[in-house]
């Protein structure tokens, strides 16, 4: 990542649910845009941590909102992440990296983590809102 994407503090957000943490941090890839012809194409890294003192949990599902600068919205749903379903133990972390395009230089995501405990029951882990910001771009 570039200086510029490390100190701009709307490319990362973090929120704890149900002792369970979820970290992103989002960047910017010029390599793969083309803005010409209205393509912003953006990575993000994903930290889950199970920092609880209880059992483990599991990643099921997840639940993406991405919205645009012009305010079109695309929702994402589907099992997993990038092909798995993690178990976390206390204490335990699982990184992803993936990926979004746009066809605008400015965004935001936001979404959640449906998680199983060993009993079976179910809980939402909250995902924060964070940008995905061509440098220099304005809102």
């Amino acid at each position: 990542m570039s200086d510029d994407d490390v100190n701009d503090p709307e490319t990362r957000s973090e929120a704890t649910t149900a002792g369970v943490r979820v970290s992103v941090e989002s960047r910017y890839l010029p390599e793969h845009s083309q803005p010409l012809a209205g393509k912003w194409t953006f990575a993000y890294r994903v930290r889950i941590e199970n920092v609880a003192h209880e059992t483990p949990v599991q990643l099921r599902s997840r639940h993406w909102i991405i919205a645009s600068q012009t305010g079109k919205v695309e929702e994402v749903r589907g099992p997993g992440v990038v092909g798995e379903e993690p178990l976390l133990r206390v204490g335990q972390a699982f990184e992803y990296t993936s990926g979004a395009v746009l066809e605008t230089p400015r965004g935001v995501m936001r979404g959640s983590y449906q998680m199983e405990r060993p009993d079976g029951s179910r809980f939402d882990v909250t995902i924060a809102p964070f940008a995905l910001a061509m440098p220099y771009s304005l809102n």
